[in-house]
């Protein structure tokens, strides 16, 4: 199996997926996701990453040294389409998150070194976009980007109608050129709808010396320590993925694939007649 791929792993606390800087081979990014029953608490330590804690599904209470977040969340599925409920969580400050009902937590971590307080980024604050035409539309719902404020973290979510393709045309944020593209670690947290769906996901660099396909199926997650990651849903199911991206430089900059930037032009959707 490819080491891009993380499947999905149960735990006895919860836990189905756990990715560490350490474990992808990177320096930045770090994501847990925690299946929780209602009841159930989870503790995330004071240390040197700053957190964002996304409720991709159910309802919570997020309670910080200094703030309490109650009774928040909303959707019961991603699929609902609005938008997640998240906490900002500084470093070197513990939180508790306690579950008021089935929770799906994300917990999507980067080293912290500032001074921002805990904050509560409710739906209304995240930014919401469509992007693409054709068979290359997706929702975009942005809940940490770089006009907002964290020290590494950014993190959005995208839904993919069936037979759709999204992060395309291919694109890459590896090599960081001022002004143009920075450096960013990713990973892709797949949900599909309905649940026995997959995806097809490419990793690949110009040189192909990594080009790696794989089909991640629901609560799996891809890994993308560089070049291009195109996805591509297959028909009849819908595909939800949480992004989590960080590096040195917190900007999204990236640069397109030359053989297929022309999808973006007015020349797509091609006049078949």
């Amino acid at each position: 199996m490819t080491r891009l791929l993380s499947k999905y792993a149960p735990s006895q606390d919860g836990r189905i997926q756990h990715i560490t800087p350490e474990s992808a081979g990177w320096k930045y990014v770090g994501f847990d996701v925690y299946q929780l029953e209602e009841g159930q608490t989870l503790t995330l330590p004071a240390d040197d990453k700053e957190r964002c804690l996304v409720l991709v599904s159910g309802k919570a209470s997020v309670v910080t040294p200094t703030e309490t977040f109650a009774h928040i969340g909303e959707r019961m599925s991603p699929f609902e389409r609005i938008p997640a409920w998240s906490v900002y969580v500084p470093h070197n400050i513990h939180a508790e998150v306690q579950a008021e009902t089935a929770l799906e937590l994300a917990v999507c971590s980067a080293p912290g070194f500032g001074n921002l307080p805990a904050r509560l980024i409710a739906p209304k604050d995240v930014g919401v976009e469509q992007r693409g035409k054709g068979r290359n539309k997706r929702l975009v719902h942005n809940i940490l980007p770089d006009d907002q404020p964290a020290d590494s973290l950014l993190v959005v979510e995208v839904y993919t109608d069936e037979g759709a393709t999204s992060s395309y045309p291919s694109h890459k944020h590896d090599t960081p050129v001022e002004g143009k593209e920075t450096y960013l670690e990713e990973t892709y947290y797949h949900r599909f709808d309905p649940p026995q769906g997959f995806a097809l996901h490419r990793v690949y660099t110009d040189d192909r010396s990594l080009d790696e396909c794989m089909a991640p199926y629901d609560r799996d997650v891809v890994q993308v320590p560089r070049g291009y990651h195109p996805v591509a849903t297959i028909a009849g199911y819908d595909n939800y993925y949480l992004n989590v991206m960080a590096g040195p430089e917190r900007k999204w900059q990236f640069t397109w694939e030359n053989d297929h930037a022309w999808v973006n032009s007015d020349n797509y959707p091609r006049n078949k007649n």
